[in-house]
């Protein structure tokens, strides 16, 4: 995995600009003319930090969508028309449930997409969508997280909250950039696996859909915008914790008296900053576990017995319990699904 730098909130890295501006420079343009073309500044990419702000990008994802009438930046040969997002959103919000919307919106993206063909699958506590796609060099990273923000944006929206994503798993090679990909999906990326695929607790699917026709003005005004920021991974002071807790094993994990000596604040004010946010240091401390619990249930050689000891737990009936608590599932349901061997066209 690689070491995921700071992602200031607000600010998208430069690399996602040249990624989304490689399928419009066929025509002879550099990426600088082409910003030029669709009316932004090209300067930005030469900015020192690497980032830029995230309402740069939704002007220039709108402003290419209106160039070349497509709205997943030239990556499918059919494309993405312009509006097509528009009706996604219209199309689920007719849908009683995420996982009605979310069946209807696949098969709309499957009509709109040649080499994209998404489906839902189901399988007890857990659900998975996969990417059919067709035999041959698989597609660029680029390509399937835009896959993924759309529709995994548009299922948080009407859901009216974050769904959490287990895994993201990709056929392609992991790109030397991955750091906001980590902050908006999961930081369960796995590249080079033979399919393309999101997994997520089933129970997202029966969350209801209740969204108006203002909701839907007030985000299609802001999109892609608010999909990058509100339902991502927040830099806050949760996920600076989660940092610090990566870095150590859990026997070394310091007590909340330790942690607020590094974070130079008092322990009320931890507490109370935690609160707001409707966190608990003793629920990040979970949040790691699972991560880590769901990264090494994809390593065969890893026994549960293992695992729950790495994690702490006494026995592995607790790991279970614990477990089933995170996420739903059992992690032997888990560990058979990521580990499923199938056909990935």
């Amino acid at each position: 995995m690689q070491p995921n730098p700071s992602v200031h909130k607000g600010t998208i890295s430069t690399h996602l600009v040249h990624e989304a501006l490689q399928g419009f420079c066929e025509e002879n343009l550099t990426p600088t003319e082409l910003l030029s073309a669709v009316g932004l500044p090209s300067d930005i990419l030469q900015v020192t930090t690497g980032r830029v702000p995230v309402p740069f990008y939704g002007k220039l994802w709108r402003r290419l969508a209106r160039r070349y009438d497509d709205e997943f930046f030239g990556m499918d040969p059919r494309g993405m028309r312009s509006g097509s997002f528009e009706f996604l959103c219209r199309a689920g919000m007719s849908q009683p449930t995420v996982g009605a919307a979310l069946t209807h919106g696949l098969a709309f993206l499957n009509l709109m997409f040649e080499r994209l063909q998404g489906e839902l699958m189901p399988s007890r506590s857990l659900a998975e969508i996969i990417l059919r796609e067709p035999q041959g060099p698989p597609n660029r990273a680029f390509a399937y997280f835009t896959y993924w923000m759309i529709v995994h944006g548009v299922a948080c929206w009407l859901a009216g909250r974050r769904i959490p994503l287990l895994a993201v798993e990709l056929r392609c090679e992991e790109p030397a950039f991955t750091a906001d990909y980590r902050v908006m999906f999961s930081d369960n990326l796995r590249f080079n696996q033979n399919r393309t695929r999101i997994i997520f607790a089933a129970s997202a699917l029966d969350l209801p859909v209740r969204r108006s026709e203002p909701d839907l003005q007030r985000f299609l005004a802001e999109a892609p915008c608010n999909i990058l920021e509100k339902y991502r991974d927040s830099d806050s002071l949760a996920s600076r914790i989660k940092t610090q807790l990566r870095l150590v094993p859990g026997e070394h994990w310091p007590t909340s008296e330790v942690l607020v000596q590094t974070l130079c604040m008092s322990p009320a004010t931890l507490r109370r900053r935690l609160a707001e946010r409707g966190q608990s240091y003793q629920a990040i401390k979970d949040a790691v576990r699972k991560e880590r619990a769901i990264d090494w249930l994809a390593e065969p050689a890893m026994s549960y017995s293992d695992i729950a000891s790495q994690l702490g737990f006494a026995d592995i009936s607790s790991f279970y319990k614990a477990f089933r608590k995170w996420t739903g599932t059992n992690p032997g349901h888990y560990r058979n699904l990521i580990l499923a061997q199938t056909d990935s066209t």
